[in-house]
């Protein structure tokens, strides 16, 4: 029996072996170095994962600015030369950015899948919403309503008379923004304003952030490809937020911000199940929120912890608001010429988005093709790889920002104060020095 067990697994050990063999990539003749790692299947994903900057750095000293990695069963080709970045971004023809979003957001939220030929035709008059709402006029809106929602959530929380609250810098960031960004987007329950009803908003309310911040801890797993039928807490949490924005409840709101309204009105001429289309606002939740917490947290964590940067932040916000407020109950509206007016605290923004932001920007090879890097280097790309540019490389370079890992809140601003968009290397001018949320208008 035993001499039985040994050849039967020599005989599998054989196969197995020869099938690895025989599925295992090899580099062609003007591709990039290709580093599959020892693992299959897995390749090089957990150093990549346990540190993506420090990796990356490495693999480029070793191998150029353009290599090809095998991270979870998928072949990524990094580019990591930061002039060749724009010419990625205009790669439009050969790189599909729409298909690889749309299948993630279907994969990771359950929702339909909108590059089935079912549904593409409609869901570019859903993706057209965006360019409709999120600028000019629209865009303006927006903002006042989000900075009204953003003043009441901060008044109703604040304690009685003398009394003083104790919280976490992270906690009320995330408890306060993510309120405010809700009542924006998904507008007022009918028991908001009614004493007797705001207790019960407040409980709905603290779950929805309970439930919201349970499925992104899971987000960085989902991404990688692990199906969410396997985290069991990220999948409950999902289906409960569903659940509070499924149309019927959502149509019981007051001011829904008209891209909502749009994007709901165009869900239901697609004739989607009414989970599906929840799901769909589960997605736009997530995007609303998932990079303006950490955006938000580390904007005032930086400015709390610099002299300098609180002072010249209370300087310019003073200044702004000088001819406002005439007494402690004004509500303070800002125009967009205001806004744009604060070099300073934009400048902080900035500085805090460079230090702590970790994006990664992946388009789809639709087919095979060679990218030109700017240098003139070649490397050709298979149909199905992956191409990704990280922006972190530039903005953790010691050449671009003189002490990179020191926080300056006036990085951004020139000698007079204004803002600044001159930074180079090897004495050339960057085109694309911070991209905290990757290319495209933001």
């Amino acid at each position: 029996m035993a001499t039985f067990l040994v050849v039967i697994t020599t005989i599998l050990l054989t196969f197995g072996i020869v099938w690895i063999c025989g599925h295992t990539r090899k580099r062609r003749k003007g591709e990039p170095p290709l580093i599959t790692g020892w693992l299959p299947f897995i390749g090089v994903t957990l150093d990549y994962v346990s540190n993506p900057l420090g990796f990356l750095r490495e693999t480029q000293k070793k191998y150029g600015n353009v290599f090809t990695c095998k991270i979870a069963g998928k072949y990524f080709t990094f580019v990591a030369d930061p002039f060749s970045f724009s010419i990625v971004m205009r790669q439009s023809k050969n790189l599909d950015f729409q298909k690889f979003a749309v299948g993630f957001s279907h994969r990771v939220f359950g929702h339909a899948d909108f590059s089935s030929s079912l549904f593409s035709e409609s869901y570019r008059e859903v993706h057209s919403i965006f360019r409709q709402t999120l600028q000019g006029l629209s865009l303006q809106q927006l903002t006042e309503t989000m900075l009204g929602n953003l003043q009441m959530v901060l008044e109703r929380g604040l304690p009685y008379e003398h009394d003083w609250a104790e919280e976490g810098l992270q906690s009320f960031i995330n408890r306060i923004m993510f309120e405010a960004g809700f009542l924006t987007l998904f507008g007022k329950d009918a028991g908001f304003q009614q004493a007797d009803g705001m207790s019960g908003t407040r409980m709905c309310m603290q779950k929805a952030v309970q439930d919201f911040f349970a499925f992104d801890r899971a987000f960085p797993v989902l991404a990688a490809g692990v199906p969410i039928g396997l985290c069991a807490e990220a999948w409950r949490a999902r289906e409960a937020l569903a659940e509070e924005l499924l149309h019927d409840k959502l149509h019981q709101r007051k001011c829904i911000s008209d891209l909502i309204q749009r994007r709901m009105d165009a869900f239901d001429r697609m004739h989607l199940d009414e989970t599906g289309k929840a799901r769909t606002h589960v997605c736009m939740l997530w995007a609303s929120q998932a990079n303006t917490l950490p955006a938000a947290f580390w904007s005032l964590y930086y400015t709390l912890r610099s002299v300098d940067a609180f002072t010249a932040a209370c300087t310019e916000v003073n200044r702004v608001l000088s001819c406002q407020i005439n007494n402690q109950d004004q509500t303070i509206c800002l125009s967009r010429e205001q806004l744009d007016s604060m070099a300073v605290l934009e400048s902080i923004i900035e500085e805090a988005l460079r230090l702590s932001s970790a994006s990664i920007m992946i388009r789809v090879a639709s087919d095979d093709f060679t990218l030109t890097l700017d240098s003139g280097q070649t490397a050709d790309v298979r149909k199905g790889d992956y191409i990704a540019l990280y922006p972190q490389l530039i903005h953790l370079d010691p050449e671009i920002y003189p002490n990179p890992t020191e926080f300056k809140y006036n990085r951004f601003l020139d000698e007079k104060g204004q803002r600044k968009s001159n930074f180079f290397k090897n004495e050339r001018r960057l085109k694309h020095f911070l991209l905290p949320f990757g290319s495209g208008a933001t």
